[in-house]
């Protein structure tokens, strides 16, 4: 999929941390096969040829359809903001299928009785923790004016995206328009499944701070957007550590400032 995963792993003993290696193995090749199946940087992946036309959606492989049902699904849980038909050179999932191949290494992790794992997919990050862990999991969010520091810290139980145009320019599409769009610097969703906040996290830039009110129908999903001012906003429920929390008023646009403190976050959503 053109990006780096990588992979933290939590174990109780020597003997779990060889056996680990076993496991990652099955969760790469989770990745592996999901790249294989929608890369569009593979002339011959599926998803290409369905978007030249050289097979049908029935034709395709069982994952690709389901999919794409899920994606539909996003779309109509997004607003409409979230639209993987509107993208140019024909329907591209590649916003929905980074977070669910990655939620679905991190489920292979928690399957075979990983303590804890981090499942980083260029900054779309799943986790997995044993229920009975007191710590929460600590998740930077890069600035993006300064993308070297941080602009706050989350605690997560779950899963958090982050889209934003700083790295790879303007790959944003705005469905209703079809022109490059991002209405914001950065937008991040957090909930319990990675794909569904991939795809709200890429609706959410999209839409900027208007697309709030669409994550907070979504039980369990939190957003924060930050401006090209610098300036944020979030849902009401958004988990910023609390002792790293930029501002008591979360939620109402206040100013996020980078790099106060500098904390050590496990992992960094960008």
């Amino acid at each position: 999929m053109g990006t780096v995963v990588t992979f933290d792993i939590y174990c109780d003993d020597h003997v779990a941390q060889h056996k680990a290696h076993v496991h990652i193995a099955r969760a790469r090749a989770i990745l592996h096969h999901a790249d294989a199946l929608f890369s569009t940087w593979k002339e011959h992946s599926p998803i290409n040829r369905l978007r030249r036309g050289d097979i049908t959606l029935d034709e395709a492989p069982g994952e690709v359809k389901a999919v794409l049902g899920t994606c539909a699904e996003a779309r109509a849980k997004s607003g409409g903001w979230f639209d993987p038909w509107a993208m140019p050179g024909g329907v591209d999932p590649t916003g929905y299928v980074k977070g669910w191949a990655a939620q679905r290494a991190r489920d292979a992790l928690a399957r075979a009785g990983i303590r804890g794992a981090i499942v980083n997919a260029a900054g779309d990050i799943a986790t997995y923790r044993c229920p009975e862990a007191s710590n929460l999991f600590r998740i930077g969010i890069v600035d993006p004016q300064a993308p070297h520091r941080l602009a706050c810290v989350v605690e997560l139980d779950g899963a958090i995206a982050t889209s934003a145009a700083y790295e790879r320019g303007e790959h944003l599409i705005d469905p209703h328009s079809g022109q490059p769009c991002s209405r914001v610097a950065s937008a991040s969703v957090t909930g319990p499944d990675l794909g569904l906040a991939d795809a709200l996290a890429t609706a959410l830039a999209v839409a900027g701070e208007e697309g709030l009110a669409m994550i907070e129908t979504h039980k369990d999903y939190h957003g924060l957007v930050i401006g090209w001012d610098g300036s944020w906003s979030s849902t009401a429920n958004f988990p910023f550590a609390p002792d790293l929390s930029p501002a008591p008023n979360a939620g109402e646009g206040c100013r996020c400032r980078a790099g106060e403190p500098e904390p050590s976050p496990l992992g960094v959503s960008d």
